[in-house]
Order: C-alpha cells, then sequence, then structure tokens
C-alpha cells in the first residue's frame, strides 16, 4: 500500500494526461456511447463500473473514489452531491421496513432528522450514551449501530474496535461518520467499521466551494448501494466537484497538518482562560477520550468546541459579535476561521435534549496565524469579564 500522500497526490495518475496537462481532465458529458448492442446491455448491468450515464458514475469522479477509496482503506468509494446525499443512502441501504437502529452518542443533526423521517416507513431508532445503553436499547430487529468519533458537538471520543467488536457479535452492520478526522487521521474500516462516511464540502474539499459527500466500504456493500439508492435518490457527484474533491486532495496533508497545530494552540489558550468553563477537543491531554483518540487517530483537526462561562444567550451573542477573524457562519473545514453557538440556533427544547450548555460555542480554526486568532479571541472574551 502506498503512503497517504502519494495516494492523495498520484494514485490513478501514472499515466500524463492529454496534451501534458498536469490536471485531470473533467468528463463533461452527460452520456457515453457503445459500439454495440449487447456491449450497452453489459454496461447498464454494470453501471456502478461502466460510463453509461452521469446519473451512475464518471471517469472524473471515478479518479476521486478510487483516490478516496485508498485512502480510507476501503474495496470501493460511491461519491454523492452531498455529504447527506451519502448519509441517506447508506442508511437506506442498510435497512427495510421494521428495522431498528442503534445511534451511539451524539451525531450531526440532519442525521438524526432523516432517522425521523424513516420513521413514516417503519424504520425506528434508538439514540444511547454507550455501550451500556446499547445493551439495554438493543431488539431482535436492530439491524444497524450508526455513530460519530469525535461526536457532534461534544467531540467525545468512541473507542471504535471496542463498539465494532460488541456488533459484530450482535450480527449488526456499523456506519461511522468520519469527517472530523478525515481519512489522513482516523481509519475507522481498519477498525472494524463496516461503512465509513465523509461530507466532503469539509476538509476534504478543504476551500468552502464545494458540497459532496462519500461512502466508503468493501464491494459487497458498496456495489448495492451504489446500483440502488445512488441511480434512484438522483445525489450524482458532479464532475467538476470531483476535480475539486481532486485538487483537495492534493494538498490535503499539508493542510491537515497547519489545521492541527493551530487548532490546538488556540485549543490550549482557551483552557488557560479564566472566561471559559471547559474545552471539549480531543487533542488536549486534559480530554477524558484523549488517550483512546491518541491509540486510534494518528493526528487531530481543527474543530471543537468550548463552554464559555456564561448562562446568557445574550453574552454569547456579544461574544459572537466581538470576533473580526472568526466569522460566524456554519460548516468548516475551509480556509477561513468559523463560530457557531447553538443557543444562538437551535430551539431550547432541542438543545436541552442533546445536553448543550447555554454557553457552548463552536470553533473551526482555519488556516490564518493561530497568534492572530487567539488574540481575536482574547478581546471577543473581555466581554465576559
Amino acid at each position: 500500500m502506498h503512503d497517504d500522500e502519494w495516494i492523495c497526490g498520484r494514485l490513478g495518475e501514472d499515466e500524463p494526461w492529454i496534451l501534458g496537462a498536469v490536471n485531470p481532465p473533467v468528463f463533461e458529458n452527460s452520456l457515453f456511447t457503445f459500439g454495440s448492442a449487447e456491449e450497452l446491455g453489459e454496461a447498464i448491468r454494470n453501471e456502478d463500473e461502466r460510463y453509461v450515464y452521469w446519473r451512475g458514475t464518471n471517469p472524473t469522479v471515478d479518479l476521486a473514489q478510487r483516490k478516496l477509496a485508498a485512502l480510507e482503506r476501503g474495496e470501493r468509494a460511491k461519491c454523492f452531491g452531498s455529504g447527506m446525499g451519502a448519509i441517506s443512502a447508506t442508511i437506506s441501504s442498510l435497512v427495510s421496513a421494521g428495522d431498528h437502529v442503534l445511534v451511539l452518542g451524539a451525531v450531526y443533526g440532519p442525521t438524526t432528522q432523516f432517522l425521523r423521517y424513516l420513521e413514516k416507513y417503519g424504520v425506528t431508532h434508538t439514540h444511547v450514551d454507550d455501550l451500556a445503553g446499547c445493551d439495554s436499547a438493543i431488539r431482535a430487529s436492530t439491524r444497524l449501530l450508526y455513530f460519530e468519533s469525535p461526536s457532534y458537538m461534544a467531540y467525545e471520543v468512541v473507542d471504535i474496535a471496542e463498539v465494532t467488536a460488541w456488533a459484530r457479535e450482535r450480527g449488526l452492520v456499523t456506519a461511522m461518520d468520519n469527517t472530523w478526522s478525515t481519512p489522513l487521521f482516523q481509519k475507522p474500516l481498519t477498525m472494524g467499521v463496516d461503512l465509513v462516511v465523509h461530507s466532503l464540502s469539509k476538509y476534504v474539499g478543504g476551500h468552502s466551494d464545494l458540497v459532496g459527500g462519500v461512502v466508503v466500504g468493501p464491494a459487497r456493500l458498496i456495489r448495492p448501494l451504489a446500483l440502488t439508492e445512488y441511480q434512484l435518490y438522483g445525489a450524482a457527484m458532479s464532475p467538476h466537484d470531483a476535480a475539486k474533491v481532486i485538487k483537495g486532495l492534493r494538498t490535503l496533508p499539508v493542510r491537515m497538518a497547519a489545521h492541527q497545530e493551530r487548532g490546538l494552540a488556540v485549543a490550549a489558550f482557551l483552557e488557560r482562560h479564566p472566561a471559559v468553563r471547559s474545552v471539549n477537543h480531543p487533542g488536549l491531554p486534559s480530554h477524558p477520550g484523549h488517550a483512546i483518540a491518541l491509540r486510534q487517530m494518528s493526528g487531530f483537526s481543527s474543530l471543537f468546541s468550548f463552554v464559555l462561562d456564561t448562562d446568557s444567550r445574550q453574552e454569547v451573542g456579544a461574544f459572537l459579535d466581538k470576533l473580526r477573524h472568526f466569522r460566524i457562519g456554519v460548516s468548516w473545514g475551509g480556509f477561513e476561521s468559523l463560530v457557531n453557538a447553538p443557543a444562538l440556533t437551535v430551539e431550547e427544547s432541542v438543545r436541552a435534549t442533546m445536553g448543550v450548555p447555554v454557553g457552548l460555542v463552536r470553533l473551526s480554526v482555519g488556516l490564518e496565524p493561530a497568534d492572530t486568532l487567539i488574540k481575536d479571541l482574547d478581546l471577543a472574551l473581555e466581554t465576559l469579564a
């Protein structure tokens, strides 16, 4: 197996492109033609691997998929037009009416919304906090265990090998969102996870100009998903977005090293500040899951949360408004640093159910100098003095 930097930059690009171009061509055509009716029929039966129509696959998209599969140590990958396209297709491919899903820990909000949507089709789910909760909530109809690590907003670390062993003993399929770590810093498939999903809009794309998703895993699970849910949901990735994925992968190792360095510097500063109650960053030695993180991750991204020393929504809003280098916005993983606060965007009843305190603030530390970002935070924290 080649190293990750080679995969990101050169996998699938051994042959020179036409006219000596240094970038892979973008195949814009919506369809592909064939020399005979028999050849067309054979291609349609294998449309997950053959180029027939853009909604199935495309040479540019295929190159991005090959790179992502190799980087995640999976057999196959399928790229989608959004992260939720990948998540919804993955879950749908694994459950049927009457099935039950276990959701371990906090997960991305729209993922929970999709699971609630599936209730109209007879698919139920239960949220649990740990494996003890899984033991209590598992049913004869449980088919899937879904989780993130680190978890959404709280950034708690799941012992992936322990969880997948528990699920395997009970005949459950596991699916995990690995967006936070990227395939560079964590490889869940090597720890027993069956399917891994990513939002490519975040670190992999890296420039806030792409919306996309991917699911990676064994061919026995990816092939039926590619022939059914991928085709029928119509969430195909465009070749232009695939080209952005390929370009993002070329600089991913360099960018993630910088994100890690800056993120840890900012987190360490906040941990020492008197106006901050706690910091939720798995890379800090004080984090409860730090030891597990060191065992199963090779690095840390720069998305984390911290809790201000306040229970006032107004003070949280004043803190965000005082920031100048952290822009207020959703998403993360690009050059720019971003800030968000659930107390200002999520209904109080929903936030209470999630166990999110009023003072929780989420930071996405970008690629600006760490000292610039720290000064910005220090000035804004004066509003709480």
